[in-house]
C-alpha cells in the first residue's frame, strides 16, 4: 500500500490502515464479568469489627507491608497535639478586642489576616474588568 503522504496531510484524514502502520494506539476496555479479573477483590470494602476500630487507626498504613498503627495512651502523644482542634479567633473578633492586650501569638494571627485581608481588597479594586 503506497500513501501519498503528502496527499494525506492536506486531506486530514488517515485512512485506517495507514493509522496502524504509523502506530496508533487504542485501549482495550475491560471485561466486567462474573470472575472479576484484576481487583475485583479489591473493589470489596473490608468489614471492621468495633474491638479493631477502638484499638488501631484503620488506613494510616501506607506501606505495602506492616500493619496499621495501634492507638497509644494519651500520655504517649506530646502535648501541643491536643491543642490542634482548640478554636482559633477569626479576624472580626480580634478587630473587636485591644490589639495591645492580644497574647503574642493572637497579634501574629491578628497581622496575618488583616495583611491577607487588604490584599485581596486591594486585588480586588485593581482587576481589569
Amino acid at each position: 500500500m503506497a500513501v501519498s503522504w503528502t496527499r494525506v496531510l492536506k486531506r486530514g484524514v488517515i485512512p485506517r490502515d495507514t493509522a496502524q502502520l504509523v502506530g496508533t494506539r487504542g485501549f482495550a476496555v475491560a471485561a466486567k464479568g462474573k470472575e472479576g479479573g484484576k481487583g475485583g477483590a479489591a473493589d470489596a470494602k473490608p468489614v471492621l469489627s468495633k474491638e479493631m476500630k477502638s484499638t488501631g487507626v484503620f488506613g494510616a498504613n501506607i506501606l505495602k507491608e506492616g500493619s496499621d498503627p495501634k492507638i497509644q495512651p494519651d500520655s504517649e502523644y506530646p502535648g501541643w497535639l491536643w491543642h490542634m482542634i482548640d478554636k482559633r479567633p477569626v479576624l472580626s473578633e480580634l478587630r473587636r478586642k485591644d490589639a495591645k492586650v492580644l497574647p503574642y501569638e493572637d497579634q501574629k494571627r491578628f497581622i496575618k489576616l488583616d495583611n491577607r485581608t487588604r490584599i485581596k481588597e486591594n486585588n480586588a479594586l485593581t482587576v481589569k474588568n
